[in-house]
């Protein structure tokens, strides 16, 4: 891989697109790259993923605008479903995965974050869909992923303003869990920059997440996920069969048995199956 790095901590396992030099825009080959890692991706042994960008001034700062200037009406679609069905493979990645946003996330940089579970960022994130001002639409879920996580209206805002967002207010109108800063010392003095703290945070929770039962953790995704797609009667429906199929598990059985457990005698042990 050129541009794709991939580590396994555990059961936690981090992606970093690097492709430092061009602020880790998405051309083709970082696509076929991405989407050949997620294939690779051990879910026999993963239980979280956290997804993030080399350096710390950006996290994708969108396309690759060189490779896409030339493009026919064609080329774009085509070129747009790649994206979508990367970005789609995230969304739907039966383990959870976690954006861990540093400096610029625009256009594509916004977009792939959106197909991720959970969004956190160091303070110097931008988030953006600046598409308009290029003579394009949001090419890779922004105009969808955007609208349902915000609001209809602060996302039409953002895609026609083609205006940018710092972390503050990314956080205050729900595209971010959470936002770091830099760890500083009594003399002001930076210990740890905020991209470090949010690495770090993004790996705590990812194996605060790991520790639980796998299957419940991902019948729970797939059934926000699907549940989002359907009406309330559905939905339930969705949750009420995923919930049954949890009690065909070893995880519940283990699980409430050392609830159960009066004496606490047995230490618990971390969940077995995947």
């Amino acid at each position: 891989m050129d541009y794709i790095l991939y580590e396994q901590n555990g059961n936690v396992a981090t992606i970093t697109i690097n492709r430092e030099k061009a602020l880790n825009a998405l051309n083709s080959q970082v696509l076929d790259e991405l989407n050949a890692t997620l294939d690779a991706v051990d879910l026999a042994t993963v239980r979280c993923l956290v997804i993030t960008g080399a350096g710390a001034k950006s996290f994708v700062a969108g396309a690759d605008i060189g490779e896409m200037s030339s493009l026919t009406k064609a080329e774009g679609e085509a070129f747009g479903k790649k994206g979508n069905d990367v970005f789609r493979k995230i969304e739907t990645f039966p383990i959870p995965v976690i954006a861990a946003v540093n400096g610029f996330a625009l256009g594509g940089g916004c977009e792939i974050s959106m197909s991720c579970d959970i969004r956190i960022c160091s303070d110097n994130a931008v988030f953006g869909q600046p598409e308009v001002g290029l003579g394009i639409t949001p090419g890779f879920g922004g105009t969808q992923r955007l609208a349902r996580l915000v609001g209809a209206g602060m996302a039409k805002q953002m895609i026609y303003t083609a205006r940018n967002i710092k972390a503050a207010d990314a956080y205050r109108i729900g595209l971010v869990n959470e936002v770091y800063s830099a760890e500083v010392d009594a003399d002001g003095n930076v210990v740890k920059s905020a991209q470090e703290v949010m690495l770090a945070a993004a790996q705590k929770m990812a194996a605060t997440i790991a520790k639980n039962a796998p299957i419940a953790v991902r019948n729970c995704k797939k059934a926000i996920n699907e549940g989002l797609d359907a009406d309330m009667d559905q939905a339930v429906v969705i949750e009420e069969k995923l919930f049954g199929d949890c009690f065909e598990t070893e995880d519940q059985k283990y699980g409430m048995a050392f609830f159960l457990d009066k004496n606490k005698e047995k230490v618990k042990e971390p969940f077995k199956n995947c």
